[in-house]
């Protein structure tokens, strides 16, 4: 892999949140806390620490206002993003003075998006205007994760031109910021392409990054072919764990964050790497049990 030069504008986005809500075992809060706080202390540029949704569909983040409350903001300048996906849990969320993002997941399949959140598209684009309006309200800023942003599994159409629009029909909100989101791992170099090139030729005042669900041998095209499209903005889970249950495929994981880190270089990013080491030995212990 070449030597690539400073990149100190790349944005890693580590996602503990992604990784741990689809365990069986529940994480006890003390141990996502300490996790998180080594976290913090790396150097990324945001945390995906938590979601305020119903604890029947993620029970793993119960606890989320908890480790809120007792994680170590004092020597991090690192955000913090929560997931939510209604109106309560928008303003359970605002509550929190240390969250800076929400993020709400906005599928461009109707199946996936009744699935995920049990609303049809129509009726998220009403919430996600909803939210946008607290969150401006807060001093928030609000994160679209645009779901099967690369594909569709379940045979309904899909194209690039899709994704422009149904970002332009946000960007109608006040909306900046967006994750476009491989949920099931379908993502191929050319559909990455073609949608990072698409969306930064269209929207110049927005900002677009890539959560890739991939296979470990896969994680290498779909980066280079982001980044030289265009994105900047890479979500990652330490030794990739988590990934979308929907997948049932064991190998389809988060991007591994470490491999982020060998692509963009290490000194590169500014990360500590005492705090990373042990983030990698408390993530060794959470997910040993899986």
């Amino acid at each position: 892999m070449p030597i690539r030069t400073k990149e100190a504008d790349i944005k890693i986005i580590e996602c503990p949140r992604d990784a741990m809500q689809g365990l069986e075992h529940f994480v006890p809060t003390e141990q996502k806390v300490k996790y998180i706080n080594s976290l913090l202390r790396v150097g990324f540029h945001t945390i995906d620490c938590g979601s305020f949704v119903s604890p029947k569909a993620i029970p793993q983040m119960a606890d989320t206002a908890r480790v809120l409350e007792e994680i170590d903001l004092s020597q991090s300048d690192t955000k913090l993003s929560v997931i939510v996906a209604n109106e309560r849990g928008a303003k359970d969320a605002l509550k929190h003075s240390q969250v800076d993002y929400l993020g709400y997941p906005f599928s461009i399949s109707e199946t996936f998006q009744l699935r995920n959140t049990n609303k049809s598209i129509k009726d998220s684009l009403r919430l996600v205007e909803e939210i946008k309006s607290m969150a401006d309200k807060a001093n928030k800023s609000m994160v679209i994760y645009i779901s099967m942003g690369f594909g569709n599994p379940y045979g309904e159409d899909w194209s690039s031109q899709m994704v422009v629009d149904w970002v332009g029909r946000l960007c109608e909100f006040g909306i900046t910021d967006f994750s476009i989101s491989d949920t099931v791992g379908v993502s191929e170099e050319k559909q990455i392409a073609e949608v990072f090139n698409s969306l930064f030729h269209s929207f110049e005042q927005a900002e677009f990054g890539a959560h890739f669900h991939t296979r470990p041998d896969q994680w290498l095209e779909k980066v280079e072919s982001a980044y030289s499209n265009g994105c900047k903005r890479f979500d990652g889970a330490l030794k990739g764990f988590g990934g979308c249950p929907m997948a049932k495929d064991e190998l389809i994981g988060n991007m591994p964050t470490e491999r982020l880190i060998e692509y963009f270089g290490h000194d590169q990013l500014q990360l500590k790497k005492a705090p990373l080491e042990e983030a990698f030995s408390i993530a060794n212990q959470i997910f040993s049990n899986q």
